[in-house]
């Protein structure tokens, strides 16, 4: 007799317990030998000041550099995704297009994209390819022009105005490589819209355009949600790549932390701390958020 529903969960609760039992231990296991076989001394109150500091001025605490480096974390990770979407969603349908050039021009982009490694792709695109055009753009130079009111927009949307160029390089080369990972989800969330329903479109004498726009996209853009959510998160992680290339986000400055308190463990753990609750937080919410989807549907 195949075993019950409520007897199957409670199997499985027992083994997932069981793991992150083991995991526990593990990490435990971990931290022991760091504390007897390196002598490792941990000093956290290091790291502490530069999470907050005491403004001398105000009196007042206010962010350090490992906060701003976490907002400007955040910043790359939502202008990212949210520019990838666009790439992915006009390269996806490039994908999908009848014109062999449009279909040549998105195949290319997507195969260049993901058969070169993460850290040689921010390389060139920043070194050879960015680099040429930022100082004729000069966005710095023009935001502080601007009115205090829009300044003060820009500061909140895209962190401080000094380093604007740094960071609108940095949102690009994500976006770019990010958006050839979208691509192809959209491609095969354009392609699982089932042909009986473009069919019937055309038999309404709908043109290419609104088959497009009304029929296929909203059926393709809801079968992708659970994967770009995925992107989303990964979005995150890789931002940390641009600190290569002295992008002030999360990873770089934890690296100046390290440098000068010269503290390796407990600047990285924090960091990686940091990334998880991030991480694991959004993976959380987006799968109770695909659950509340599923059930509204049915």
């Amino acid at each position: 007799m195949p075993p019950r529903p409520g007897q199957r969960r409670r199997r499985w609760r027992w083994i997932d317990t069981a793991l992150l039992a083991l995991a526990l231990a593990g990490v435990g296991y971990l931290v022991y030998r760091t504390n007897t076989v390196f002598n490792y001394r941990w000093e956290w109150h290091t790291v502490w000041p530069f999470i907050f500091r005491l403004d001398a001025k105000t009196g007042s605490w206010v962010p350090n550099i490992l906060v701003e480096g976490f907002l400007t974390t955040i910043r790359l990770a939502v202008w990212g995704i949210l520019i990838a979407g666009v790439i992915g969603t006009l390269m996806g349908m490039a994908r999908n297009s009848r014109r062999l050039f449009l279909r040549l021009l998105s195949g290319t982009y997507v195969l260049l994209v993901r058969n070169i490694p993460p850290v040689v792709f921010v390389f060139v695109f920043v070194f050879f390819v960015a680099s040429q055009l930022m100082p004729k753009v000069a966005l710095a130079d023009q935001v502080a022009a601007l009115d205090p009111f829009w300044k003060g927009v820009v500061t909140v949307l895209f962190g401080q105005i000094k380093l604007l160029d740094n960071f609108v390089l940095g949102l690009i080369c994500l976006a770019a490589f990010s958006g050839a990972y979208v691509t192809e989800i959209v491609r095969a969330g354009i392609e699982s819209v089932p042909r009986s329903q473009i069919e019937a479109a055309q038999s309404l004498g709908m043109s290419r355009w609104h088959i497009a726009v009304d029929v296929v996209l909203p059926q393709a853009l809801r079968n992708v949600l659970p994967p770009m959510a995925g992107q989303f998160i990964q979005l995150i992680k890789d931002s940390s790549l641009v600190s290569l290339v002295s992008i002030q986000e999360l990873s770089f400055m934890a690296q100046d932390v390290q440098v000068t308190t010269q503290r390796v463990f407990e600047v990285f753990v924090f960091v990686g701390v940091v990334y998880f609750v991030i991480c694991f937080s959004l993976s959380r919410g987006f799968a109770w958020l695909e659950q509340r989807a599923t059930s509204a549907s049915r």
